[in-house]
């Protein structure tokens, strides 16, 4: 994916995760907390697509992409949650 296209994904996505899973005072609320945290999501659904179904995750501005960066921003802010009540 070019440049562009992850900023605009990660908006997308950090801002959907974060409406799914309203929350934390730890959870990014700055606009550019938002986007790293869908673009953070986008490497890590990538990468968990890539493990699981043998396919390539996040490819560009598409909707496949869009879903698999949501479902890795959950999952990123699930293991803070999770970091935090440990701490």
């Amino acid at each position: 994916m070019s440049f562009l296209a992850w900023i605009v994904v990660g908006i997308i996505a950090g801002i959907v995760a974060k409406a799914i899973m309203p929350g934390w005072r730890s959870e990014p609320n700055s606009f550019i907390g938002t986007m790293l945290l869908g673009i953070f999501g986008a490497v890590v659904g990538g990468w968990l697509w890539n493990a699981f179904f043998n396919a390539p995750g996040a490819t560009g501005i598409n909707l496949g992409s869009l879903l698999v960066s949501i479902v890795g921003s959950i999952v990123l802010i699930g293991i803070g949650r999770l970091l935090q009540r440990a701490a």
